[in-house]
């Protein structure tokens, strides 16, 4: 219960990622409010709290409405008396359209799909945060925490996608810089490939469709599950020595190293940026990867010059 006392507002906790966080907060003893557009789901990830002995507060808000996001602060305000320690930025729209348009090039695709992926993502992500900020600042404290993913540092998906995920990350490492004198940490965390219930439906239990990735499929089937990110978020909030990371992009299989977390059915959390997993990604030297030691990774710079356009 080392959350005990904490307010932590997750978005987007009906299912998949945000449900994980949900579930592991309420568990270290956090109260925390949970935000869909769904009252059914909603009420299923507050069924799931409640038979850990959690506690949560299910709201339904649009993470696209702004009257909707000012309502929930207002409401944490007067029940919490002003206290808020932890937002996390999860809430997210754009799965279905993703797969429907996979293979499809940016010009062949309806351009409104800009819209599902980064309006109530990216766009729902900065309004979350100013109206969590405005308390975290008042007293002096707290943490925010934006999901993205590796699409923001390499080409994945398609073009609203990368350009959604770039942007959380600099969303992150920007208020970073302003918030960080006032005594809140902003990172951005990265989850490796999980194995959320709309994954499961659209790649684990379909064909892969024409123009799309093969080798989707393996890497999604050896994903870790939607509570390793509520494992990190839940240790990186109780680290001694969280202000020196606020800014940065973090990766979960690094938080994973750095404290010795496991899945939740005890698997280690893949390590993408291993020599051994990445070669096991190159069809001729895959064979390598069986005699390389695990231990040796790729340099985090070198992710930094792979998005380097300069």
């Amino acid at each position: 219960m080392s959350l005990s006392g904490w307010v932590c507002v997750v978005t987007g906790a009906s299912r998949g990622i945000g449900r994980g966080i949900a579930l592991q907060l309420s568990e270290a003893g956090a109260t925390v409010y949970i935000t869909g557009r769904q009252e059914t789901s909603l009420k299923q990830t507050a069924a799931q709290v409640k038979e850990r002995g959690g506690n949560c507060v299910p709201v339904i808000c649009d993470s696209t409405k702004e009257k909707d996001i000012e309502d929930l602060f207002e409401r944490i305000k007067r029940e919490q008396n002003g206290r808020l320690d932890i937002l996390v930025n999860n809430a997210y729209a754009g799965v279905q359209a993703i797969f429907e348009n996979m293979g499809k090039k940016f010009w062949e695709t309806d351009p409104s799909i800009w819209d599902s992926i980064n309006n109530t993502g990216l766009r729902g992500h900065y309004f979350f945060s100013v109206y969590a900020s405005r308390i975290m600042v008042a007293q002096g404290q707290g943490l925010i925490v934006t999901i993205s993913s590796m699409g923001g540092l390499r080409y994945l998906f398609n073009v609203p996608y990368g350009v959604g995920k770039a942007a959380c990350n600099r969303l992150a490492a920007d208020m970073a810089v302003e918030l960080k004198k006032r005594g809140v940490a902003s990172v951005s965390l990265l989850p490796g490939a999980v194995q959320t219930e709309l994954v499961t439906q659209l790649v684990l239990e379909k064909e892969t469709p024409q123009g799309g990735d093969p080798t989707l499929k393996e890497v999604f089937a050896n994903g870790e599950s939607t509570e390793v990110s509520g494992m990190c978020i839940v240790n990186l909030a109780k680290d001694k020595h969280l202000m020196s990371l606020t800014g940065k992009i973090l990766l979960t299989c690094d938080l994973a190293k750095r404290y010795g977390i496991k899945d939740i059915d005890g698997r280690s959390v893949t390590d993408y940026t291993s020599l051994t997993f990445l070669l096991s990604r190159v069809p001729y030297l895959s064979w390598l990867s069986a005699v390389v030691p695990s231990f040796i990774h790729l340099p985090r710079f070198v992710l930094t010059l792979t998005s380097n356009r300069f």
